[in-house]
């Protein structure tokens, strides 16, 4: 299981160098990165969505004697979503499950940050930008992220 997180956290730490930062929705919290994380857990949860993992970057960084802002990722999907996308491209399972960052800035901030579903499953040939799913996981980021984010 720990390798299995590693390897989570390695390739999710090199997704936004993929994108652009017009790919990225940010949203500003009211709370620290933990609160506003178990905030977006709860969310998840109570929106019948599976978690899949929870992984704290600054914790991984304390344990090889390094410091880092707090940053938190948190995987989650629901197959009623993501099972469709993948039956229209199966190469929709390098963005899925969704991954939504939770950190700190350098001011002290605390933002949510995600990748816009149309934007990251637009470039692949298989899936239609009007695709009902990606429409539903767009609402459900901006739902789920403005919970946690204390709107």
């Amino acid at each position: 299981m720990k390798r299995f997180i590693a390897a989570v956290a390695v390739c999710v730490a090199g997704l936004p160098a993929l994108a652009s930062n017009d790919d990225i929705v940010k949203v500003r919290s009211s709370g620290d990165v933990a609160t506003t994380m178990d905030r977006l857990e709860a969310a998840v949860n109570g929106a019948g969505a599976t978690v899949f993992a929870r992984v704290d970057h600054a914790a991984g960084a304390a344990k090889v004697d390094m410091e880092l802002a707090p940053a938190q990722v948190l995987l989650f999907g629901n197959p009623k979503l993501g099972t469709p996308a993948m039956q229209d491209d199966p190469l929709a399972g390098l963005f899925l499950p969704l991954k939504v960052l939770v950190y700190q800035d350098g001011a002290g901030q605390t933002w949510l940050a995600y990748e816009d579903p149309k934007e990251m499953l637009g470039d692949l040939g298989g899936i239609s930008e009007d695709a009902g799913y990606v429409k539903t996981m767009t609402g459900a980021l901006g739902k789920l992220t403005g919970k946690a984010a204390g709107e």
